[in-house]
């Protein structure tokens, strides 16, 4: 007959008491509720003194550099023979992020009712991809679980490290736009108007420069709260829109994909995250057609994805890799080669891995020569934006000098 068995969530308890010798010690223990506790501490001959269930902190937002670097002590342990809900414990304990810890022991008792580590990870959707996830239970299957974890610290590592160069390539020219008009609108706010009261008293008539120059300055004193709160509102929800709006997301995409000189480091970026991410399912043993499954949405581009999702029908189909790819138009002639050579030598993940390894660098290189190059450009830009407006408030000052 048989019977139902009910699944207890254990949580972790601090406790303090005395051994056999009268000595204080301290200790935690993992079980379902604190009688379990002083029950097993009871067994050992500890007087319990005090037992208390651990209380974590708020802690900040995980991040995916937090699952990237989880994964890679992970991958430590196993591959040093520490067993899995061991291995748990002992990140679980040394991680600085209060959520993080949570959020491994959730997983760790799922693990230890026995449930299978790939579906604990798929009850966290938010911090662990349907790739990641496949990966595991890939790994779980063909008992090589420590050699996936690898792997997948290997491939977050090298995603998060380009994702983190094409920010810093977009984040230097976008912070210097802000200071820029935020000194812009201070100049015409504060000090055009103290300029526009002293040419009053010229009773002359001005440039068309400065003339100009004090409109705009009307125009910002009378509206400035509507200027600011209409950017900044209109900034705020076009990245609303473009995050949540999926006809927003495939315009946009579309769009940096044409921009000059940065198109072609959003394509450089999406392309080696494309062949990362399916060198890297192949190479644990993923079948090729479920591995499109996962790459598309990794490259983090509509355009990428579209053309996965026609790959893999094409794949699917019977068509060889390299044919559907070429088909799409959207992937280098580098990659295709490499490709098909993989395809013919039996050696696709190395090669696709390669190719990743090379479109990594040149992001690299990009971003690079996109520092040093925009620096010029925007130091010239702005000093003949500020120093416009200087010399328009200061032509009347020289065309009264020339007077007198």
């Amino acid at each position: 007959m048989a019977t139902a068995t009910s699944t207890v969530r254990e949580h972790v308890f601090e406790w303090e008491g005395k051994d056999r010798n009268g000595k204080i010690i301290k200790g935690e223990l993992r079980a379902a509720g604190e009688a379990q506790v002083q029950a097993q501490l009871r067994r050992q001959g500890i007087v319990v003194l005090k037992v208390r269930k651990r209380r974590f902190a708020s802690g900040r937002r995980i991040k995916p550099k937090d699952i990237a670097i989880f994964t890679r002590q992970m991958a430590t342990m196993m591959k040093a023979g520490v067993p899995l809900l061991q291995a748990f414990d002992i990140v679980g304990r040394g991680n600085p992020n209060p959520s993080v810890t949570r959020l491994l022991y959730e997983i760790r008792s799922d693990v230890e009712t026995g449930t299978s580590l790939s579906a604990a990870l798929r009850k966290h959707p938010a911090y662990f991809s349907p790739l990641y996830c496949n990966l595991v239970e890939a790994g779980e299957a063909a008992g090589i679980l420590e050699d996936i974890l690898e792997r997948l610290a290997t491939y977050l590592e090298k995603t998060e490290a380009l994702k983190s160069k094409v920010k810093s390539a977009l984040m230097y020219p976008t912070a210097v736009l802000i200071v820029a008009f935020i000194v812009v609108a201070v100049i015409m706010i504060f000090v055009v108007p103290a300029f526009k009261e002293v040419f009053n008293s010229f009773g002359a008539d001005l440039p068309a420069p400065t003339l100009a120059v004090i409109a705009l300055s009307e125009i910002f004193v009378a509206y400035w709260w509507l200027i600011f709160g209409a950017l900044g509102g209109g900034l705020y929800f076009f990245f609303q829109a473009w995050k949540r709006s999926e006809k927003v997301q495939r315009v946009m995409d579309r769009l940096l994909l044409r921009v000059p000189i940065f198109g072609q480091l959003v394509e450089k970026s999406a392309v080696a995250r494309w062949t990362r991410t399916l060198s890297t399912m192949f190479a644990a043993g993923v079948p090729l057609v479920e591995a499109l499954d996962s790459v598309g949405g990794a490259a983090g581009n509509s355009v990428y994805a579209d053309a996965t999702a026609k790959i893999q029908q094409d794949v699917a189909s019977g068509t060889a890799l390299t044919q559907a790819m070429t088909a799409t138009g959207v992937f280098p002639s580098m990659v295709l080669q490499m490709s098909a050579i993989g395809e013919e030598s039996g050696a696709l993940d190395h090669m696709l891995g390669k190719a990743a390894d090379f479109y990594e660098q040149e992001v690299d290189d990009m971003v690079a020569g996109l520092s040093s190059l925009l620096e010029p450009i925007i130091i010239v830009v702005l000093g003949g934006l500020i120093g416009g407006i200087v010399v328009a408030m200061y032509l009347p000052i020289f065309k009264l000098g020339a007077v007198v």
